[in-house]
């Protein structure tokens, strides 16, 4: 689902034709129903993006290499005797 569900993305032939566009003929955009499902719409495409940025931030976690962890007192003491 994309952020800009309202907006409607123009083409180049569009953009040129709007220069001559003098009463705005050519503006459009995506309509809903009505506004509460506007709304809607937009609250689920917003949350959509959050979880999907979530879910790849805990795959990049997964797959860092873990750092080694410090030894334990034991290990070191271990290691003094050595």
């Amino acid at each position: 689902m994309r952020t800009d569900y309202l907006f409607a993305m123009p083409s180049v032939w569009s953009g040129a034709a709007r220069l001559l566009d003098l009463f705005g003929v050519y503006d459009a955009y995506n309509d809903s129903a009505s506004d509460d499902l506007a709304d809607a719409r937009a609250i689920y495409s917003d949350w959509h993006i959050v979880g999907q940025e979530l879910a790849d931030a805990m795959m990049k976690v997964e797959r860092e290499p873990t750092t080694a962890q410090p030894p334990t007192a034991e290990a070191a003491h271990e290691a003094s005797r050595d």
